[in-house]
């Protein structure tokens, strides 16, 4: 396993679990300093300015990067892929193809978070699953072409009525055309929505493509009450290979924030006391 710490160039999100905010070039140096593998990275959109210095920071710091997300779609344009207005749909998809192209120039998965949307009532949750599948498989298969890993992420009932557990997206997957989509498990989702977190990870087994490495009360690994030794004790055992990356509140401060996870991911994965 891998890790990874997230950074966000969106104005809008501020407030936002993202342990580094706006310094590309900040970020990436002291995610290198402190021992991180890699960054992931949530852009405004795919003409964000930044991303052209993107290669030149991972290449002289000696990072990867480990995934881009497409949530500034919701935030800054109020886009989903399961939106009633299918002009709104199309849009949604050319914003999410637009990351995807700029991902796969790292190889880097890509996450659809916020941007699966949410169903307006119950009775129309059925309609809205078929409607995420419909673009998935559309994005999926856009996104094999260039080599980029799409991924679904569960959210907690807070944020959608779509996808919330790993049987959620489990089944899902199962409706899908496209075998290019894992999912992005979220320690901080999975607290809220799963029996058991350990056994989740087990049942999802392979189909885990990502896993946000995150405490309880969404700050950094060790500032809450998460049992990570039992979830580290499953991951090994499905042999996950993947990324923990940190998507974090920078509490109390991003320095803070990225040192503790980097802690507590050298204790729980590298064994380090």
């Amino acid at each position: 396993m891998r890790s990874s710490v997230t950074l966000s160039l969106v104005p809008e999100a501020k407030g936002g679990p993202f342990v580094f905010w706006d310094r590309l070039d900040e970020a990436c140096a002291q995610a290198a300093a402190l021992g991180f593998d890699a960054i992931e990275v949530f852009p405004s959109s795919a003409e964000e300015p930044l991303l052209n210095s993107l290669p030149v920071f991972l290449d002289h710091h000696r990072l990867k990067l480990a995934a881009m997300g497409t949530g500034a779609g919701w935030i800054k344009q109020r886009l989903t892929l399961t939106h009633s207005n299918p002009d709104s749909v199309l849009q949604a998809r050319s914003f999410v193809k637009g990351i995807i192209e700029k991902a796969g120039r790292f190889g880097a998965s890509v996450i659809i978070g916020s941007m699966q949307g949410r169903a307006d009532k119950p009775n129309d949750r059925q309609n809205a699953l078929a409607q995420l599948a419909d673009s998935l498989n559309e994005l999926g298969e856009f996104a094999e072409n260039l080599r980029v890993p799409l991924l679904i992420e569960p959210l907690n009932r807070y944020e959608t009525n779509l996808v919330n557990t790993v049987q959620d997206g489990l089944n899902l997957l199962a409706t899908l055309k496209t075998k290019n989509v894992k999912l992005l498990l979220d320690l901080f989702h999975m607290n809220i929505e799963e029996q058991s977190i350990p056994s989740a990870m087990h049942e999802a087994g392979s189909a885990i493509g990502h896993v946000h490495f995150v405490d309880t009360n969404r700050r950094a690994a060790g500032f809450g009450h998460m049992d990570y030794v039992p979830i580290l004790k499953a991951l090994l055992e499905i042999k996950y290979d993947g990324y923990l990356s940190a998507e974090v509140l920078p509490w109390p401060n991003s320095l803070a924030a990225a040192q503790q996870t980097m802690i507590k991911f050298q204790e729980l994965v590298l064994g380090r006391k």
